[in-house]
């Protein structure tokens, strides 16, 4: 079989099993990651997907073959990953997932050293073109002795890494529930709940890589159906979802109603300044008004950023920022290595719902001040084109060109970018009525000339 490049992706390397990566590429993979990092100690792992039994032991295979050190963690979450790349000073790490996506599909996030992504030091395709010159026998592998691999449990040193200074009373907390959509939540987050002594009934925890309840994605509002009905039956105080690699993480309030991400953001934003004041946060561009607002009305500073981790994770190093909250439900943390984890946010929610007297939806209630569309997709041949096309039909407004094009006005503001993962063009707009939303929403439709994708 001849490797797919179109594997290669913005900020990872993902596919489908066994016809656009196979056991071979899996093993060429992580030996071009290697070779182009120079890279001695490895941390490898894996989720639950069932091409895993294959693809795994090639890869170690390969790289031993490259004389590295293997530390091999097996079953785990991306955050374990990004967490061992750190506890073991590792030079690079490979974690074999492929997050969201259906169960055919498998592949790599790839960090270099201190769990940077792999994208602060080259892009992904790279990794295929060092491939395509072996292939074509301009070089090879630089294959040395000495390989060796050994296995490492850290569930126990990760989860006291989570659990770190948290204190949740958990009679007062109450009940929650946990869909784990039979991703890697059912192992991590699972022990991290039972730790704190957390009363919650779970959903598809089974680890189960064919993904037979429903998409492990909690963007999409359809996959939280069953979530939101137990959080109604059973009078829990909050319904968590996390995504198949436990990086991710979405949550319904009390009534069984979606809390947008950038509420969230504010959440733990504001969980967090409860120990340090002056709290540096970044938001994504996508994000409503009232993050801006919040944080700074609470002492923090916020700054807006580009979307897309492997954009974010290097801004959030070098301006030594303390926390990044993103539309996709991605949390970021200085104290975890600038990484997302889907567990150190749910243990922040949790620990400000158990703080207070509000239930859930009356904690985020000041926030919702104002009205947004929510991300909207549109098929269009050329989505940069089409962005510099419609800037040159708006004339009004503040224009910023930090991710896409972002225009402000005094009541309502838009935000139209190509995506980073998909040939797709998306939009979101706000504004401070829901009429005026509905008004600005259908003139630029209007503007883009194609009907919005059906979700």
């Amino acid at each position: 079989m001849e490797m797919d490049s179109g594997i290669f992706k913005a900020y990872d390397i993902r596919g489908t099993y066994p016809d656009q990566m196979d056991e071979e590429a899996a093993k060429l993979i992580g030996q071009a990651v290697v070779q182009l990092l120079g890279a001695k100690k490895v941390v490898i792992g894996h989720d639950m997907r069932l091409s895993a039994d294959t693809l795994y032991p090639k890869l170690t295979e390969g790289l031993i073959e490259m004389g590295c050190e293997v530390i091999d963690i097996g079953l785990c979450s991306t955050p374990m990953s990004y967490f061992a790349n750190v506890y073991f000073k590792a030079d690079a790490s490979l974690m074999m997932t492929a997050s969201h996506n259906p169960s055919q599909y498998n592949g790599f996030k790839l960090c270099g050293k201190d769990a940077q992504p792999i994208t602060s030091f080259f892009p992904t395709t790279e990794v295929d073109k060092v491939i395509r010159k072996w292939e074509n026998g301009e070089g090879a592998p630089d294959v040395r002795m000495g390989g060796f691999i050994k296995h490492e449990d850290i569930l126990d040193e990760y989860i006291e890494k989570i659990c770190e200074g948290v204190e949740i009373d958990p009679e007062k907390l109450g009940k929650i529930v946990l869909d784990g959509g039979n991703g890697m939540a059912g192992l991590p987050t699972v022990e991290i709940l039972k730790h704190l002594k957390i009363d919650f009934e779970g959903l598809y925890l089974e680890l189960d890589g064919r993904f037979p309840n429903h998409e492990p994605n909690p963007l999409k509002h359809s996959t939280l159906k069953d979530l939101q009905a137990t959080v109604i039956r059973t009078g829990a105080v909050i319904g968590a979802a996390v995504d198949g690699d436990a990086d991710r993480i979405g949550f319904v309030d009390e009534r069984g109603e979606v809390i947008p991400a950038d509420m969230v953001t504010i959440l733990i934003a504001k969980e967090m300044m409860k120990h340090k004041k002056d709290l540096k946060v970044m938001y994504d561009l996508r994000s409503s008004w009232a993050v801006k607002e919040e944080i700074e009305s609470a002492g923090g500073s916020a700054d807006m950023c580009m979307v897309g981790h492997g954009l974010i994770k290097p801004v959030m190093r070098k301006g030594e920022v303390d926390f990044a909250g993103e539309l996709s439900a991605h949390y970021y943390f200085k104290e975890l290595s600038y990484t997302d984890n889907a567990d150190k946010a749910l243990v922040a929610v949790l620990q400000l719902l158990s703080e207070s007297d509000k239930k859930m939806s009356e904690l985020i209630a000041p926030f919702k001040r104002y009205f947004a569309t929510g991300e909207i997709n549109f098929e269009v041949s050329d989505p940069k084109a089409k962005i510099d096309e419609i800037e040159g039909l708006v004339a009004d407004g503040e224009k910023l060109h930090l991710d896409g094009l972002s225009v402000e006005l005094s009541d309502w503001w838009f935000n139209l970018r190509a995506s980073n993962t998909e040939p797709l063009l998306r939009l979101n707009l706000e504004a401070k009525t829901a009429e005026l939303r509905d008004e600005k929403l259908k003139w630029v439709i209007e503007l883009i000339g194609v009907e919005p994708i059906e979700e």
